[in-house]
């Protein structure tokens, strides 16, 4: 459902995820050369089309030219305070002269579960002495899960033109069900791209325009907890009522997990609208000019309901619930540009000049009633509820908010003889979520380049085709966070009754802060590309260094003379740096048979250096990802001053004592009792953050068939399982169902769990990611030029000594990697596709 898994692994730095991957409805999480943030967002910026701040969840796959990773500060620092965290530009197909030429692409797929948890059977669960039987035998992952998801994708393309004018029309619908029995996402789009120019070129206009619309029923993640724990002896339905479900209650909020997936409605409709139109004047064949309007809309419809008929709504003594809300996100913008290029003899200079401004706005509104007459018009009559209208509940609730950036902004690029290279930018920026004392910043950067192949000392080196040193310095922002953090505030504090009616009660909300500015990344790279023995090896080599500081948070303030006990502000500083390779060997390259390798691998090193500054004094550490109950587990990592992110801070594990009860080490090393341990007797026990990632590309070409193989692996790094902490004892919630291995690997281990490093694993894995055999028939006939037919595999195998799910489903972005701080999970699948790419 977004494009930017098609580069997942593929690009060195780049650390694309998704912990609910065959969820149709969830959104991946990108991350490149590390996190780069503490509170303020730690994406790259995406540019589309040349408009930042594009959405990739309106761009079909099959419409993309390119999609560029600028990862060093000197090339994404011209994007100013959104490019810390890399840039992302999103290049989308063109029209071309001549002939009308129509594609298609299109695709079917299925998904099976792998890698599920092994429970107790009802059997099991009784012998075991784990609760009452109720007299079932219910298999729940089973129940709440479909045999096979099915999905499919269609893409008709056409494209033609005539020697001054151009275009491309693109229409697409897209169809997957999620693994659960609920989740689906439908959605058809378009994409349309005019371009125009005069025979003598003065000037040229382009337009885009895509509109998509989306249907989605949403997943729960929940249910797969439940139907982990929940007493596999209830039945489904009730016997006593075969139209009601099984009423459930118990500990830890257990509920009928297949009643709410098919009784209760839950999605979102959307409809986003995205646009753009360029101007360019050709002044002379060395000066144009341009001007770009941009918009893009997105309007977001969710739903959500529940019928009188469900368990939970009788036992509370509600018939029926439901609630609609809104949201609306407008962007636009308006950029200009001039490009100057001059040559004389071996001397090139190229200059740009810019200015964009851009306005964002957001706003919704939602509401919420029970008890309804019926249930028949569902989420559809809010009015209808009888809830509400009592005197002092409202039920509903608006806002509107919005924000500014303009920019200044330039570019002179140098080359001598195509050997000596240097580029130097500059940015001056402001954003009106920025205090009044810092509204503007400055963003420059420089890079020089030295292509040593073309020295005449190099010249009888001839397994040497090309040979570049380079290297760069920038420096970048970051104002992803919240409008109005700067200012002071007024909010509700809730209702209360005055006089015989309810107010909304008024107070100070936020504390001004006139000198919060945006987090800034300075940036370091050194390069070395090549290409050698013909071209059949070529690669790069980078080296990075960034270190981000004024970093934004929530810090103490004084009360007074403050109205609220915390501010945010920038304090803290924080370094990553790495090594990537990225590699491509041409193997064989004959006419009936090609074999090509690619590899790229990447290493990242972090240290937090820093949570305070001259103004705010922060603590050495910050608890992190404080686990939920039963009990009270606490926090399982720690971020602290000089250490790298990630790092697993509990108890270490020494063993059991006679009646099966946990033991650690003491501060002092000696062993103890593990309900005797206090906070000082934790350490660092391991950490989350992967040092090296890596990926292999295997491509073989036989006359019309083509073979790919893609590997992926992630190394160096731990888990928290956090399902055998939960469900992989004997001592989990009463009557409650346990793992398989509570009575077998774990089955020494009698007593309450301990949050400690038992329950920690190595996370490294290597996959069979990607695999596609294809068979491509070319035609001069009337009817079609080519057919190309294939068939993928994904997700097809795995090497890991990783005990739990797989190992995907725990983030390895952001500053808590390694662990999950939930119980529920979505089940990772297996996919087989079958597709057909036709042109004609």
């Amino acid at each position: 459902t977004n494009p930017i898994m098609s580069i997942q692994g593929k690009v060195s730095g780049l650390s694309i995820t998704n912990t609910g991957g065959s969820d149709p409805n969830s959104g991946p999480s990108i991350q490149l050369r590390g996190v780069s943030s503490r509170d303020a967002g730690s994406g790259p910026l995406i540019v589309i089309d040349g408009v930042p701040g594009g959405n990739l969840e309106n761009i079909n796959q099959n419409d993309i030219a390119s999609i560029d990773v600028l990862k060093d500060g000197a090339a994404s620092a011209i994007y100013g305070t959104r490019s810390s965290a890399g840039v992302i530009v999103v290049t989308t197909k063109k029209g071309s002269s001549g002939a009308l030429t129509t594609s298609y692409n299109g695709y079917s797929s299925v998904d099976f579960a792998n890698h599920q948890v092994k429970v107790l059977s009802a059997d099991d669960y009784l012998k075991n002495n784990r609760g009452t039987n109720y007299g079932g035998a219910t298999d729940w992952l089973k129940e709440v899960t479909r045999n096979t998801a099915f999905a499919q994708s269609h893409t008709l393309s056409v494209s033609g033109g005539a020697n001054n004018t151009n275009y491309r029309a693109t229409v697409d619908y897209r169809n997957a069900n999620g693994l659960d029995l609920r989740s689906n996402r439908e959605e058809y789009g378009a994409r349309v791209t005019l371009n125009h120019a005069p025979a003598n070129n003065l000037y040229r206009i382009s337009f885009n325009l895509a509109p998509r619309y989306i249907k989605k029923n949403n997943s729960n993640y929940d249910v797969f907890t439940q139907a982990l724990t929940l007493n596999p002896t209830y039945p489904i339905k009730d016997p006593a009522n075969p139209n009601l479900y099984t009423s459930i209650t118990g500990n830890d909020g257990q509920f009928n997990p297949v009643e709410l997936l098919k009784l209760e409605q839950s999605g979102t409709e959307g409809k986003l609208l995205d646009w753009d139109g360029t101007f360019r004047l050709n002044v002379t064949k060395d000066l144009n000019t341009q001007v770009t309007l941009a918009q893009s809309s997105n309007d977001y419809y969710d739903f959500w309901f529940r019928p009188s008929t469900m368990t939970s709504e009788i036992q509370n003594g509600f018939k029926g619930e439901a609630s609609r809300s809104y949201n609306k996100y407008d962007q636009r913008s308006l950029e200009w540009l001039a490009n100057y290029s001059l040559n004389i003899d071996q001397h090139a200079l190229k200059t740009m000049a810019g200015y964009s401004y851009q306005y964002f706005q957001s706003s919704g509104m939602s509401a919420n009633n029970k008890n309804f007459t019926s249930d028949a018009l569902t989420y559809n009559n809010l009015g209808d509820g009888l809830y509400q209208q009592v005197e002092g509940r409202n039920g509903m609730s608006s806002y509107k908010e919005d924000s500014k950036l303009i920019a200044f902004f330039g570019r002179i690029s140098y080359s001598y003889a195509d050997k000596y290279l240097a580029t130097a930018s500059l940015r001056y920026e402001g954003s009106s979520k920025f205090g009044a004392n810092n509204k503007w910043g400055y963003f420059p950067a420089v890079s020089l380049g030295w292509r040593i192949s073309k020295e005449s000392f190099m010249k009888d080196i001839t397994w040497i085709n090309d040979l570049k040193l380079r290297a760069d310095y920038g420096i970048t922002g970051n104002q992803n966070f919240g409008n109005y953090l700067s200012l002071s505030t007024y909010g509700g504090f809730g209702y209360y009754l005055f006089n015989g009616s309810y107010y909304q009660v008024w107070g100070p909300a936020n504390n001004t802060n006139t000198d919060l500015k945006w987090e800034k990344g300075k940036n370091m790279n050194i390069g070395l590309d090549f290409a050698l023995f013909k071209n059949k090896v070529e690669g790069s080599l980078n080296f990075y260094n960034r270190k981000q500081q004024d970093l934004l948070g929530w810090y103490n303030a004084p009360v007074p003379p403050n109205p609220q006990p915390q501010t945010y502000a920038n304090v803290g500083s924080m370094r990553n740096t790495g090594l990537e390779l990225d590699l491509s060997v041409k193997v064989i390259n004959n006419k009936d048979f090609a074999y090509q390798v690619g590899f790229v691998g990447a290493t990242n090193d972090n240290k937090f250096l820093s949570f305070s500054n001259n103004t705010f004094k922060g603590q050495d550490y910050v608890d992190m990802v404080y686990m939920p109950g039963p009990g009270t587990p606490g926090p399982a990592q720690r971020l602290q001053e000089g250490k790298r992110i990630g790092n697993f801070y509990m108890w270490k594990f020494a063993g059991v004592d006679q009646n099966g009860n946990m033991l650690v080490y003491g501060k002092d090393g000696k062993v103890i009792q593990a309900n005797a341990a206090t906070n000082d007797d934790k350490r660092v026990v391991g950490n989350g953050l992967p040092h090296f990632t890596a990926s292999m590309n295997h491509t073989f070409k036989y006359k019309n068939w083509d073979l790919g193989l893609y590997f992926r692996g992630v190394f160096g790094f731990d888990i928290f399982n956090v399902h055998e902490f939960y469900y992989g004892l004997q001592s989990a919630t009463a009557s409650s169902n346990v793992m398989e291995s509570a009575y077998s690997k774990n089955a020494v281990i009698k007593g309450d769990k301990v949050l400690c490093d038992y329950f920690l694993e190595k996370g490294d894995y290597v996959k069979l990611d990607v695999a596609t055999l294809g068979y491509t028939i070319k035609s001069n006939s009337k009817y079609f030029n080519s057919i190309r037919m294939y068939v993928t595999g994904k997700n097809l195998a795995r090497i890991t000594g990783f005990s739990g799910v797989d190992p995907e489903a725990y983030p390895i972005n952001g500053l808590t990697p390694g662990i999950t701080g939930s119980k529920s999970y979505y089940p990772s699948t297996a996919q087989l596709l079958l597709g057909a790419q036709i042109s004609f």
